[in-house]
């Protein structure tokens, strides 16, 4: 009789500590972020009502999983699994993925951290350059949003771009009014965002830089912006944005803002929410001409004479 009851109350304690929380329930995504350790993992872990014991289940994850690490992104978990069943799921390689999108990159850099991230092959990879991000004309380049993000990795990368480009349309959203007031189309304004992007040193020299590429729009004067010849040439040898030598402005292409007055034809990268606000607010300049010395300061100049002074005291 003792033996039975002590069989039944360390059966009801086991069940009490490592057993489901609810009989019924619905999946749903679990994150775990980089700064995140184990015992934060855990303390997560019974908040939301995963799993029923703090101390029990820290005591199970340390001698089972001994030092094997609990990686960052997210693990699709259930309320109706035990303790051994969320244990084995969050030690093991995770559902989702963060994925980090940094400001300024074309898509083509955007596929290379994709493929690293989800373990593309070259197929994939060529699918997300060429097909994924070519539904429409204006979904070419600019549109992908920079941010980090939590991708699933059985999504598809036609459903990855997507997903990027419900986020732009999340972020955009308050220019779009404010962009058409200004009767400048939205499409416009993410061209000179992506010009800005790439040519600003940082968020501080985006006003001037919007400022001087429109006074050279209304002028009708060439943009002659150094980032769309390293749009053009892409990858080759020096990476995608590597230092623009004489060969590149002789090339031909509706990019070339030395060839052709005017915006290219499309972005040429995927801007963020300052060179965005820039594009829109230009600081007031009679500059026309600018430069970044070895500092990455920058010199505007009125005059070309002005600017080949700043060429030789900055550079």
């Amino acid at each position: 009789m003792i033996i039975l009851f002590l069989t039944g109350a360390i059966g009801g304690l086991a069940w009490w500590a490592f057993g489901p929380v609810e009989g019924k329930s619905m999946p749903e995504v679990f994150t775990v972020t980089e700064d995140q350790n184990r015992l934060d993992v855990v303390i997560k872990l019974k908040e939301e009502k995963l799993i029923k014991n703090t101390g029990a289940f820290l005591l199970l994850l340390n001698f089972t999983a001994g030092e094997k690490a609990i990686l960052p992104g997210g693990y699709r978990l259930n309320r109706n699994m035990n303790a051994f069943q969320v244990l084995q799921k969050i030690t093991s390689k995770p559902d989702l993925v963060w994925v980090v999108i940094p400001e300024g990159f074309r898509k083509e850099q955007i596929g290379e951290i994709l493929a690293k991230a989800l373990n593309w092959n070259e197929d994939e990879q060529k699918k997300w350059n060429e097909v994924d991000t070519a539904t429409k004309p204006e979904y070419v380049e600019g549109v992908y949003f920079p941010d980090t993000y939590l991708i699933p990795k059985d999504e598809s990368g036609q459903e990855i771009a997507q997903r990027f480009i419900n986020r732009f349309n999340e972020k955009f959203a308050p220019y779009l009014d404010k962009f058409a007031q200004k009767d400048i189309l939205w499409t416009t304004g993410i061209k000179i965002a992506s010009l800005i992007q790439r040519e600003a040193a940082g968020a501080q020299d985006m006003p001037l830089i919007s400022g001087i590429i429109w006074n050279r729009l209304e002028k009708g004067m060439k943009l002659e912006i150094d980032a769309t010849l390293q749009y053009i040439r892409g990858d080759k040898d020096q990476g995608w944005w590597g230092r623009v030598n004489v060969a590149d402005k002789l090339i031909d292409s509706a990019f070339s803002t030395y060839k052709y007055k005017g915006l290219p034809s499309k972005p040429i990268c995927n801007p963020g929410l300052a060179a965005i606000e820039a594009a829109l607010n230009l600081a007031e300049t009679d500059c026309l001409y600018y430069l970044h010395d070895h500092n990455r300061q920058i010199h505007c100049a009125k005059t070309y004479e002005e600017h080949k002074d700043n060429i030789r005291n900055f550079l």
